[in-house]
C-alpha cells in the first residue's frame, strides 16, 4: 500500500502544473516520536519548519489506528478509520478530518514523496493530545477518545451559511487568507461586547456591511468562501483581534484607517483592529 501511494504521489507530482517548493527548514533534531508508549519508526525524520513540527502522517495514523486504510484517490490521500476520513491533498493548506477544515498556514509539506504534517494538527484530527518530553526533547503522542467529532456536530449549518455568504460577498476574489481574514472580523465582533453575540446579528447590523445594503449578501458562496467559514469555525486566524477591514482603493480616508491600529493588509483589504 505504501509503494503504491508513493508511487501515485510521484506521478501526480510530475504531472502537476504546479511545484513542490521547499522551504529552509529551521532544524531537524532527530527527535523521536512516540505513541502511547513506544517509538515509532517514520518514512522522513520529524522536521521543524519555522517553530512548527511536521512528521510523517502515516506512521501516527498506522500506530493509533492499526486498522486504517489509506488510497490515492483524486490527487490527494484518502485515510480511512474507525470513525475517520481525512483527506490530505498536496498544495492546499488546510487537511478536512471528518468534515472538519484545520489549518496548516504553512502547508502540507512533501519530503520523498512522503506527506508531513504539523504534529499538533495531526494530533487534533486523530483524537491524540500532544506533549514535549523535556528532557529527551521527544513529541508524545496518547490516543483519546476517538477521533475529530464530524462537522456536521461541530458546525452549526446557519452559522456556516451566513458566514460563508458575507466571505464570498466581501472577499470571493481575495486570496484564502483574506477570506479567513473577512471571517475573522465577524468572529471577533461576535465575541466582542461592543457588537451583537451571533454571526446573523453581527452580519445584518445596521450600516456595517455594504453586502446587505446592495444583496449580494445573498449570493450564493463560491466554495473557497465555505471553506473559509469552516477554517475560520474550526480556529483559523489570520487578522488576530481585528474589527473592522476596508479596501483602502474605494476607502481611503475612512474612520478605521484614522482612528484603529492597521492589523495586516491582504489582498485588496486593510484590517484594523
Amino acid at each position: 500500500m505504501k509503494k503504491l501511494l508513493t508511487l501515485a504521489l510521484t506521478l501526480c507530482l510530475l504531472l502537476s502544473l504546479s511545484t513542490t517548493v521547499v522551504a529552509q527548514e529551521i532544524g531537524d533534531d532527530g527527535m523521536d516520536i512516540i505513541v502511547n508508549d513506544a517509538p515509532i519508526v517514520l518514512d522522513v525524520p520529524a522536521q521543524v519548519w519555522d517553530q512548527v513540527t511536521y512528521v510523517s502522517y502515516w506512521p501516527v495514523v498506522q500506530a493509533l489506528y492499526p486498522s486504517a486504510t489509506a488510497v490515492w484517490q483524486n490527487d490527494r490521500a484518502v485515510v480511512t478509520a474507525p470513525g475517520l476520513t481525512m483527506e490530505i491533498q498536496p498544495g492546499l493548506s488546510y487537511l478536512v478530518a471528518n468534515g472538519r477544515y484545520l489549518y496548516l498556514p504553512q502547508g502540507i509539506k512533501v519530503d520523498n514523496n512522503v506527506l508531513l504534517l504539523p504534529v499538533r494538527t495531526l494530533a487534533a484530527a486523530l483524537g491524540a493530545s500532544v506533549a514535549w518530553d523535556p528532557i529527551g526533547g521527544d513529541v508524545v503522542l496518547t490516543a483519546g477518545d476517538g477521533p475529530i467529532a464530524p462537522g456536521e456536530i461541530a458546525y452549526q449549518a446557519d452559522v456556516v451559511y451566513w458566514l460563508s455568504h458575507i466571505i464570498n460577498a466581501e472577499s470571493g476574489n481575495q486570496p484564502l487568507t483574506g477570506k479567513i481574514a473577512v471571517g475573522n472580523v465577524v468572529l471577533n465582533r461576535v465575541a466582542s461586547p461592543r457588537f451583537p453575540d451571533t454571526v446573523y446579528e453581527v452580519i445584518f447590523q445596521r450600516g456595517q456591511f455594504s453586502p446587505v445594503a446592495n444583496g449580494s449578501i445573498n449570493l450564493t458562496p463560491n466554495e473557497q468562501s465555505v471553506v473559509a467559514a469552516k477554517l475560520c469555525l474550526d480556529g483559523a486566524n489570520t487578522v488576530g483581534n481585528a474589527l473592522y477591514f476596508l479596501n483602502p482603493r474605494v476607502s481611503p480616508n475612512s474612520w478605521a484607517s484614522r482612528n484603529r491600529p492597521l492589523v495586516a493588509t491582504i489582498g485588496a483589504h486593510a484590517f484594523f483592529a
